[in-house]
């Protein structure tokens, strides 16, 4: 039986798979610009047409910010946890699920990343994740600030578990999240509980426990889903909605 034939993909995303490998093997960083249009469409022997979808395509992702004008053009950029909440979003809504999946999804991550984090972080990584601690302890009436610190916190741990593929996730879900279940204004005494589970788990993190780090975390997390569930399960229920905002 003869297989189905593979059906090809576009020249434009090709050709933005080139120009991203190229990207990389140059050794681009964000803030440094593309070659000209000109040059681009000699040195991969495109169509203008075909160039500029790519490039569009890029942009899209994050990988590129196209500058308008005589000094414009592509440059490249970091990719932001927004492009991979953007994706994940819209899969989610397709699912037709709820922002308690998002909750419970990190209720399952972040345990193991907590754990690994006690393991791998840096002195320095730690120190940085103390002073996230006291940060937030210093701006108890300032809703937004204390929600900022929070991401970082958890950013920071997922990050320092020393595997990006688990770090680049829990950013997508705490942005998925941002302005959702975890936009609702806390009260004090809720606040007071999270500060005391950041200790806790900070503690266990500087003590390198990785069993201790993990219960912190797991604690944490099913404290905040009990509180959700208690305080807002229709924000929870909620399904979850394709955006294309950035924070």
């Amino acid at each position: 039986m003869s297989q189905p034939s593979l059906r090809p993909q576009k020249t434009a995303l090709l050709l933005a798979q080139r120009i991203v490998g190229d990207i990389h093997q140059r050794g681009n960083r964000a803030g440094d610009r593309l070659p000209p249009e000109r040059v681009m469409l000699e040195e991969y022997s495109v169509g203008r047409g075909t160039l500029r979808e790519s490039l569009r395509f890029l942009e899209l992702q994050g990988v590129i910010s196209l500058r308008p004008g005589p000094g414009g053009g592509p440059v490249v950029q970091q990719p932001r946890a927004s492009n991979l909440a953007h994706s994940l979003t819209l899969l989610l809504q397709f699912e037709h699920a709820s922002f308690r999946t998002v909750v419970e999804a990190r209720g399952t991550l972040e345990p193991v990343m907590a754990q690994l984090a006690a393991q791998r972080m840096s002195d320095e990584q730690i120190v940085e994740l103390g002073r996230s601690v006291e940060t937030r302890e210093e701006q108890p009436g300032d809703e937004g600030a204390v929600r900022q610190q929070d991401r970082q916190f958890h950013g920071a741990i997922a990050h320092g578990s020393g595997n990006a593929a688990l770090g680049c996730l829990v950013d997508a879900l705490l942005e998925t999240l941002h302005g959702s279940a975890t936009g609702v204004d806390l009260p004090d005494t809720h606040r007071s509980a999270v500060d005391d589970a950041h200790r806790a788990i900070y503690a266990s993190i500087a003590a390198r426990d990785p069993a201790r780090s993990a219960a912190a975390m797991r604690d944490h997390l099913a404290a905040h889903l009990e509180h959700a569930e208690r305080t807002f399960p229709d924000v929870l229920d909620a399904p979850v909605t394709w955006f294309l905002g950035t924070t």
